[in-house]
């Protein structure tokens, strides 16, 4: 059986959907499963071995070109691309408009939530199959059962992400020990006080000697990067990383702390040691799968202090030994 699936962003959304390919790789190992996913995002699903193949667009660089011709031949070859596995049917677990309708370039059949229980509930209508799945739940467990209704398989007990580091992420001359200090996010009412991490960082490298490194994905957190490693001589600015670059970043961590951001929730998938901070977005909703060595602190309207999150950080590097 070949299968497609359409998951096409955004960096935590295909990390949460991991458990249910792994599910599915544990349960249905004669199933071929390949991905389409935005191209800055397919690092991310190379992550998992039983991806046979991903296959890429560029909708949020097309969607500002419809009027030009490049554009309109890239989306026929991507069709034509598609067609050519003869898939026996797709799967959109992300419910929305556009990802049903890049789902329908396949040819094949199409199953999906049903409107209850999609994001945009007018996606469903591009379905041929469609399934309900409890909205209000996690985006982990939600992705696990979608698959298993659709795979029709019993949902394994244990949550497993599978993933696994590529050989082209390698990074030399890394410090270590070290800790990553993931201090960016998507607005600014997610982000943790400066101060507050400068006073952690310091803790940290007060307890073990241990370096941090301070990753960023554009110019102003590249900024904020370097006055904080302009304070503090053990904190290095990394360079401009890869997706691939980045998990084997986190891999070789002692510990990762981080607000709500993708990188976080790749972390999580790397069973790391991690706390989640979390000042404007609800942790039951977006937060981390929370383990022994994982955890989420704050909430809503909150701003965790120093102390309650190396506190955190110490007890779940200790359960992680």
């Amino acid at each position: 059986m070949k299968v497609l699936l359409v998951r096409l962003s955004s960096m935590g959304d295909l990390i949460h959907t991991l458990p249910a390919v792994e599910d599915l790789a544990r349960t249905c190992p004669q199933v071929e499963l390949q991905w389409l996913c935005e191209a800055g995002f397919a690092d991310i699903a190379r992550l998992h071995p039983f991806v046979r193949k991903v296959h890429v667009l560029r909708w949020r660089q097309w969607r500002k070109q419809l009027t030009h011709a490049d554009t309109w031949y890239a989306l026929k070859d991507l069709k034509e691309v598609l067609r050519r596995q003869q898939f026996d049917f797709v799967l959109d677990s992300q419910g929305l408009f556009k990802s049903a309708l890049f789902a329908r370039l396949s040819g094949a059949p199409v199953k999906g939530l049903d409107s209850a229980s999609a994001r945009e509930a007018g996606a469903s209508w591009f379905y041929q199959q469609k399934f309900t799945v409890q909205k209000g739940l996690d985006a982990v467990l939600r992705n696990r059962l979608l698959f298993s209704q659709v795979f029709d398989y019993e949902l394994p007990a244990d949550l497993r992400f599978g993933v696994q580091v590529p050989a082209d992420g390698v990074l030399q001359d890394l410090c270590s020990p070290y800790y990553v200090a993931l201090h960016a996010t998507s607005r600014d009412s997610k982000l943790w006080r400066q101060q507050n991490w400068l006073g952690l960082m310091q803790k940290l490298h007060e307890r073990d000697g241990a370096h941090i490194y301070l990753p960023w994905g554009n110019p102003e957190e590249l900024v904020r990067a370097q006055e904080m490693a302009a304070e503090l001589p053990f904190a290095h600015v990394c360079e401009k990383l890869t997706l691939s670059q980045a998990a084997y970043l986190l891999q070789g961590a002692a510990g990762i702390i981080g607000v709500d951001t993708g990188l976080l929730h790749l972390a999580n998938a790397l069973n790391k040691p991690l706390v989640g901070i979390y000042t404007d977005t609800d942790p039951e909703k977006t937060g981390v799968q929370v383990s022994d060595w994982a955890s989420n602190v704050g909430g809503v309207g909150q701003m965790p202090d120093v102390e309650v999150v190396y506190r955190q950080l110490l007890s779940n590097m200790a359960a992680a030994e």
